[in-house]
């Protein structure tokens, strides 16, 4: 296997992407070019009868729209392709026959009404659901002729009494009996291989140095550890991360809407702050940052730094990174990511305009529509809201005063409204949070909106006069 760390990513093409597979890649990116190695894709379609319609395509976007691109893979080239499993089936029916040679696999006839006879036997008498090795038994060289004509598929044979070791980079030294491995099928009868086959001369042949896969594969491990063996290849390094996990520490599984990558993308969180919240899961920057770009994570990353407590997507927390990405934002950089997220109806050429009124208040990019709807979809607030902490006749008279000092105005800057405004508050000894609530709701119909006096600026001093009018006009019927 050649010094130089690859690493890669294998998803299958069975849904939508995953968080779950960017945060898988995130690490195995960070890690392949904090050492000028390479991170490739494969993608693993053997289950053909799963495949998802656009799901390939989908793992590029997701991945690309992260910038996390690949170095290698089926869109994307490279020296060691094919990249997809369903164009390899040839190398894994070689090196299944390999195995069967050499006395590490054999042919299996069982029946499905067999198998599953076995397991409820087994399960019935307490032990672990496993194949009782029946055609093991079976002559080796009549097993080959009937697999000319009959169906089979291929087994690991799993040696009895033995310890398999390995060594996880994160977890450290995991042992297992070999008693407890199945012989698990590594070629089904259709001529398709298993994970295990696949994964195992995929990985080699694409010298992979580090396998980087989620814990869940832990159990998995000997099995593909004993196929190394077999072959008499050289291990590469194993680390399993540990999985995302809701609050509540339940999987975060597919399930969950915010599990799809397309979720968060229509949510509005930008991928720079969504990888900063990932990587905090399992990994603490050494000098206590919350904040950190990803090119400082590739400078900082050590595989024995990262906790593999069950990671929490804390949704609230990533609502505070990705908030904090946006005040950092530049107003021309923040228009044009605004652009997917503007409402139909919005006035487009007014978006400049508007985003240094409400950049601070934006959490997330789909937030715009609700922080921006008294633009294009005003509504005249409910009366009864114009008279909270006041009465009928107090505030039909503020905005008859306002509509006069503010037509009066020769000049429409928000210096000028706010003088305007405060000065009458202070003249008349209005209560000042209550008379600047009373112009937010008529000129807005919302009770939280940006800054009242740049929006009013943004409005303009026709469209400000007008809803103030309605205001006005609105509570006539109330006045004694």
């Amino acid at each position: 296997m050649s010094s130089t760390i690859r690493t890669r990513i294998a998803p299958s093409p069975t849904g939508m992407p995953h968080i779950g597979t960017v945060f898988q890649a995130l690490f195995d990116y960070v890690f392949a070019h904090k050492h000028s190695g390479q991170f490739l894709i494969r993608i693993e379609d053997t289950d053909q009868t799963r495949l998802v319609a656009d799901a390939e395509s989908a793992i590029y976007q997701a991945l690309e729209w992260f910038q996390l691109t690949p170095d290698e893979g089926p869109v994307y080239g490279g020296d060691f392709g094919p990249y997809r499993q369903s164009q390899r089936l040839e190398i894994y029916q070689q090196h299944a026959q390999t195995l069967i040679d050499q006395g590490h696999a054999y042919y299996c006839f069982c029946s499905p009404e067999r198998l599953t006879q076995v397991r409820q036997e087994m399960q019935q008498v307490g032990k672990p659901p496993m194949y009782d090795q029946h055609c093991l038994h079976l002559d080796p060289k009549e097993s080959a002729l009937r697999a000319q004509t009959q169906p089979h598929v291929v087994r690991l044979h799993v040696p009895s009494n033995q310890t398999i070791t390995f060594t996880d980079l994160i977890r450290g030294q995991i042992n297992f009996d070999s008693n407890t491995v199945d012989d698990q099928v590594v070629l089904k009868s259709d001529g398709f291989p298993t994970y295990h086959l696949a994964v195992v001369v995929d990985d080699h042949l694409m010298n992979i140095s580090h396998v980087v896969r989620g814990e869940e594969w832990i159990s998995s491990t000997p099995k593909h550890i004993l196929l190394y063996r077999f072959f008499g290849w050289k291990l590469p390094q194993f680390i399993h991360t540990p999985l995302l996990r809701n609050p509540d520490h339940s999987k975060l599984s597919k399930r969950h809407g915010h599990a799809s990558v397309s979720w968060y993308r229509d949510q509005g969180y930008i991928p720079e702050a969504t990888l900063n919240f990932l990587a905090t899961r399992v990994w603490n920057h050494p000098k206590g940052q919350e904040i950190f770009s990803l090119q400082e994570l590739i400078h900082h990353f050590d595989w024995k730094d990262m906790h593999i407590q069950g990671p929490v997507v804390d949704l609230d927390k990533l609502d505070w990174y990705n908030g904090q990405y946006i005040r950092k934002l530049s107003p021309k950089e923040l228009t044009q990511r605004l652009k997917p997220y503007l409402p139909s109806g919005f006035p487009s050429h007014k978006l400049s305009q508007v985003v240094p009124l409400i950049q601070d208040r934006l959490t997330k990019l789909s937030d715009f529509t609700h922080l921006t709807s008294f633009i294009s979809d005003y509504q005249l607030p409910h009366p009864d809201l114009l008279l909270k902490k006041s009465t009928a006749p107090e505030v039909h008279h503020q905005l008859e005063t306002t509509i006069k000092s503010l037509k009066s105005l020769s000049s429409w800057t928000s210096p000028h409204i706010e003088s305007a405004i405060r000065q009458l508050q202070e003249q008349k000894n209005w209560h000042k949070s209550q008379y600047f609530m009373m112009i937010r709701l008529s000129v807005t119909g919302k009770a939280t909106t940006p800054p009242l006096f740049e929006t009013l600026t943004f409005l303009g001093k026709t469209t400000t006069l007008t809803r103030l009018q309605q205001a006005l006009s609105s509570t006539v019927n109330l006045v004694e």
